[in-house]
C-alpha cells in the first residue's frame, strides 16, 4: 500500500516543483506597462526614465529625472510634466525651432507629441487643465522621483494602449538659453518666461513586451519567457517519469 501511494504522489511532487520553478509568464497578471527613457531637449542635459502602470483605470507612474534647472526665482524650479497624445510619437529635433531662437517651444514640438492628455501632479487633478500648476509640479529642483496612483481619463488609457503616448517634462534654466530666447515669454503664460514652460525631457511610451531586449526564438539569440517555462515543464516531466519508474522498480521488487 505504501508503494501504491508512492507511486501516486511523486509525479504530483514533481508536477509542483514545476510550478514553482516554471516562467513568470506563466504566473504574469495586472494590468499593462508602458516605459520610455527620457532624453535631453533644447539642451538641458538632464536624463531620466518612466513607467506607467495601468489596471484598469487606475495608472500608477514613476518617473525619475536628474539634470534638470535646480532653481527659479528663488525657490526649487517647479518642473511640470505630462502624457501627451495625439501626435506623431515622437520628440521633435532640432529643426522644430521655427523662430530660429535655439529653443523648440512648447507649440513648435506639439507636432511631434501632440497634446496634453494628462498632466502628472504630485496632487490633486491630473487633466490638462493643470498643465501649468505649478504648486503641484512632477519634479521640484534639478532631479527627483515622481510616483503616483490616480485614476486616469479614457482617452489617455487609449493612447497609451495604442503605443502613442509622450511624456515630457518642462522647465530650462534660462542662462543656458540663447540671448533672444532669454528675453521672450512663455506662447502658454505671458507672465512666465519662456525658459518656464519649453520642454527639457522627452521620451515616447511603449508597451514593455515590445521594449524587451532582443533574443527571442525568431531571433535565434535565446530562449523566450514562454519557452523558458516550458523547458522547465518539460523537465519536470521527465523527472517525474523517473521517480515514477523507480517506484515501480521497487514494487516489482517487493
Amino acid at each position: 500500500m505504501k508503494h501504491k501511494k508512492a507511486l501516486l504522489a511523486a509525479p504530483a511532487l514533481a508536477l509542483g516543483i514545476v510550478a514553482l520553478g516554471a516562467s513568470p509568464a506563466f504566473a504574469a497578471g495586472g494590468g499593462d506597462s508602458y516605459q520610455a527613457h527620457l532624453d535631453a531637449l533644447n539642451g538641458s542635459g538632464a536624463s531620466g526614465s518612466v513607467t506607467v502602470s495601468l489596471n484598469g483605470d487606475q495608472a500608477t507612474v514613476h518617473l525619475t529625472a536628474s539634470g534638470l534647472a535646480k532653481s527659479f526665482n528663488g525657490g526649487a524650479f517647479p518642473h511640470v510634466a505630462h502624457i501627451h497624445i495625439g501626435g506623431q510619437h515622437t520628440c521633435p529635433p532640432a529643426s522644430a525651432d521655427q523662430n530660429g531662437d535655439g529653443v523648440v517651444s512648447t507649440p513648435e514640438a506639439a507636432e511631434y507629441y501632440g497634446k496634453i492628455g494628462t498632466t502628472l501632479t504630485s496632487s490633486g487633478g491630473t487633466g490638462a487643465d493643470q498643465a501649468l500648476n505649478v504648486k503641484v509640479p512632477a519634479i521640484s529642483g534639478g532631479s527627483g522621483t515622481y510616483e503616483r496612483t490616480f485614476t486616469i481619463n479614457s482617452t489617455t488609457k487609449q493612447a497609451l494602449e495604442d503605443n502613442t503616448g509622450v511624456v515630457v517634462v518642462h522647465g530650462l534654466n534660462p542662462a543656458t538659453l540663447s540671448k533672444q530666447a532669454q528675453g521672450e515669454k512663455s506662447p502658454l503664460d505671458k507672465s512666465l518666461p519662456l525658459a518656464a514652460t519649453a520642454p527639457a525631457l522627452c521620451g515616447a511610451l511603449v508597451s514593455s513586451q515590445m521594449a524587451m531586449p532582443a533574443g527571442g526564438a525568431e531571433t535565434g539569440g535565446g530562449p523566450a519567457p514562454l519557452q523558458t517555462g516550458a523547458l522547465a515543464l518539460g523537465g519536470g516531466l521527465i523527472a517525474a517519469a523517473g521517480v515514477t519508474l523507480v517506484a515501480r522498480r521497487r514494487v516489482a521488487r517487493g
